[in-house]
């Protein structure tokens, strides 16, 4: 089985059939763009709402190049991803993050996030879509410290050697708040646009538990998790956690330890800022299920208790004073006063905080930390020939992210800004059609994962909402 690491190279696109030239296109060349989807009979999951949404959309889009992008890229969670069953009317639903075979819980979420508008248009999709949340259940309650999981539940994974627990039917176990935080946020979206609550049933009350447990636990007030270490064998430091496998010393002050990032990459400090609003956010929306439909359960105590002690912990540790934009979001701090300073393209990020509804774009904090992340100040913001937008450390030190362009337009406030971000993303796929994880700020024909499917559905969620709050973007 393959891994993310393993794209972590140089694919080199041929690109002459479609005529990019220096990251632009030679329309000469490229007179008609022809749909890169697979046939109708290979596509894994087909749906009458989406196909006349797409074809709805693309009309509106006035650049053929975009059009085609979007027709390309907005359905490639379906087309390519997805394996569907029902177990005595039990829809199951699991989702292939793209070249790798496993299902990530917040890749999962994100895959499949922008056709919750369409689910109660097409009753296949809405039982998809409901299946998507019963298999993220089923995955936490075999093991809630996982990040991604295997089809097959009794199959043992390629990283089985890895130091730590790892059970039958889990890929990896690199525990991310923000992978709970998706379990929960897909199954309040997908309530929230079906009205269908028949999600909440025994199962996904013991899951919920179980998320409160261990954001308790990782909270670390009495010392280490004795529940989650983790270490593998690796010349990469950021595959490991020092520490015997627990992560880094922190001062317990009511945040919640995240070993890993959302890109799977260790933490320096494991307060992670942007995953902890998320985790607020998301027990937020936890809370208004409860109150909904268990309003007599213990558990919404619990949800109020670890919510206030986030709250006051993100007010009172998570903004520093930077010498020149002034009061900013710290990426990592540790409690004792050691912080991180940047931001990167995996969601949750801080650019991504008032598109998860963590905070509003007008908030004075959050306006200076969107300058410090667009600045030489951010280690991660590059800046090339082709594009600019934030890297990783998880990609190589020049490669720009599709995952950060979208985001900046899904947050943008500027016209010119947003504009930008839809130039910079249809000039920089390599000629392939589709959105990848990282390229080369150079030459976009150099680019990590062909075949990254969250990367083509925020892009396709991107151009969805300018299509329905700017449409005259679309239209020049």
């Amino acid at each position: 089985m393959m891994k993310r690491r393993t794209f972590i190279r140089n694919t080199v696109a041929g690109a002459a059939g479609l005529g990019l030239l220096n990251g632009k296109w030679n329309i000469a060349q490229a007179a008609s763009f022809e749909s890169k989807r697979p046939p109708v009979g290979k596509r894994t999951f087909t749906s009458d709402a989406v196909e006349a949404f797409i074809a709805k959309v693309k009309n509106d889009i006035h650049d053929p190049q975009l059009a085609w992008l979007f027709e390309n890229c907005f359905p490639n969670t379906l087309d390519t991803t997805i394996k569907y069953t029902e177990a005595d009317g039990r829809p199951d639903t699991f989702v292939i993050t793209g070249d790798i075979p496993a299902m990530w819980l917040r890749d999962s979420t994100n895959q499949v996030w922008p056709y919750l508008p369409l689910a109660n248009e097409d009753p296949k999709l809405k039982n998809m879509l409901k299946g998507v949340v019963n298999r993220q259940v089923s995955s936490v309650l075999i093991d809630p410290y996982a990040n991604a999981f295997l089809y097959d539940k009794n199959e043992k994974s390629q990283w089985s050697t890895d130091y730590t627990v790892m059970k039958p039917g889990v890929h990896e176990r690199k525990f991310e708040v923000d992978s709970l935080c998706s379990v929960i946020r897909l199954s309040h979206g997908y309530w929230k646009a079906t009205n269908d609550r028949t999600i909440f049933d025994e199962n996904w009350k013991k899951a919920m538990a179980s998320i409160l447990d261990v954001f308790r636990k990782q909270q670390k007030k009495h010392g280490n998790n004795p529940g989650y270490t983790f270490m593998r064998s690796s010349t990469l430091p950021t595959e490991t956690l020092a520490n015997s496998g627990n992560g880094r010393f922190v001062k317990p002050v009511g945040l919640i330890c995240s070993p890993f990032r959302p890109s799977d990459d260790a933490t320096i400090f494991q307060f992670l800022i942007p995953s902890n609003f998320y985790a607020l956010q998301s027990l937020h929306n936890l809370n208004l299920i409860y109150h909904s439909f268990f309003p007599a359960d213990p558990l919404i105590k619990e949800i109020g208790q670890l919510s206030n002690e986030i709250s006051n912990a993100l007010s009172q540790y998570a903004v520093i004073n930077h010498p020149e934009l002034g009061r900013i979001y710290a990426y990592e701090i540790d409690g004792y006063g050691s912080q991180v300073l940047q931001d990167e393209p995996n969601i949750p990020n801080l650019m991504s905080l008032p598109y998860l509804g963590c905070v509003q774009s007008n908030d004075p904090i959050y306006k200076n930390t969107r300058k410090f992340i667009f600045s030489t100040d951010n280690p991660y913001f590059l800046k090339g020939t082709a594009a600019e937008g934030i890297g990783s450390p998880h990609t190589p030190p020049t490669y720009i992210w599709h995952l950060g362009i979208s985001m900046r337009g899904l947050t943008a406030e500027s016209t010119d800004e947003l504009k930008s971000c839809l130039h910079m993303l249809k000039t920089t796929t390599g000629g392939t059609g589709f959105m990848h994880e990282g390229f080369d700020k150079d030459n976009p024909e150099k680019y990590t994962r062909p075949w990254f499917s969250w990367a083509n559905s925020l892009f396709g969620e991107l151009v969805v909402k300018v299509w329905k709050q700017r449409p005259e973007l679309l239209q020049g």
